[in-house]
């Protein structure tokens, strides 16, 4: 049975999917957020103002880190916060396709103890705890050593050369919207690994580090480090996710010379 933390994830996370369905392919109204740093829809906030009044008052001692609300310093002295995001992927969302998540997780010093990722347009949701296995709609899911060409999830800033000193891996690269979902795929075996260059923001990582650690997945930032949680700026500097022996030969080549 899933642990009290997991369970009210998995629940808010499925009524956030129902609410995202209601703003999806019906031309929601968009913004630009300012600094570059993308589009928000009103199904974002709307998903994130629920989720807010689902989660908080169900554990008003933890604190709170989300992609669309205004972070506060407060959330830094807390043993447990919810690290979210209201939708993972939000160009997709606009676009109309179906590869978009939900993303929430329950980190206690600073690591992920419950994580829910759920695509509900794709009738999708992975799962895990810190002392259980991953889970895709309730069956266990493991990671997959490469049988041949490692058939990775990257954008083609990844696999620049200059990023790998020992060499850019020989992979065959593929790419999905959602980083949550990314995790997952992994997670599942459906890919070998997930490379990333770009700063990742912790509501992107949480949820779905802790489905891929606990399908026996390596998870590790760009330099190899370990991801940790509720940072004062929330970011690692990039993800490198692969089966343990694949992780480290991907990182031999990055640190290479």
């Amino acid at each position: 049975m899933p642990g009290p933390d997991l369970s009210l994830l998995v629940q808010a996370a499925e009524a956030a999917g129902a609410t995202a369905l209601r703003f999806w392919r019906r031309a929601p109204q968009v913004w630009e957020k300012p600094d570059g740093q993308g589009p928000v829809t009103e199904a974002d906030l709307a998903v994130n103002a629920q989720l807010e009044a689902l989660l908080r008052p169900a554990r008003p001692d933890y604190g709170w880190l989300s992609e669309e609300s205004e972070d506060s310093a407060e959330r830094l002295g807390r043993e447990a916060l919810f690290i979210l995001d209201p939708i993972d992927g939000t160009r997709s969302f606009i676009e109309g396709a179906e590869s978009f998540s939900v993303s929430l997780a329950v980190v206690r010093r600073g690591r992920p103890v419950a994580g829910v990722v759920h695509l509900p347009a794709m009738g999708l949701t992975y799962t895990a705890e810190a002392e259980g296995p991953a889970t895709k709609n309730g069956a266990v899911i493991a990671g997959c050593r490469p049988d041949g060409l490692p058939q990775v999830l990257a954008n083609r800033a990844a696999l620049e050369p200059g990023l790998w000193p020992g060499g850019v891996p020989e992979v065959k690269r593929h790419f999905r919207a959602s980083l949550a979902w990314r995790f997952c795929l992994v997670a599942e075996g459906a890919f070998d690994a997930l490379i990333s260059q770009r700063p990742a923001w912790e509501w992107d990582t949480a949820a779905g580090a802790l489905i891929a650690e606990r399908a026996g997945v390596a998870v590790s930032d760009g330099a190899g480090r370990a991801l940790r949680y509720n940072a004062a700026h929330p970011q690692a500097e990039g993800l490198i996710v692969a089966s343990p022996g694949l992780h480290g030969a991907l990182m031999a080549r990055r640190v290479a010379g």
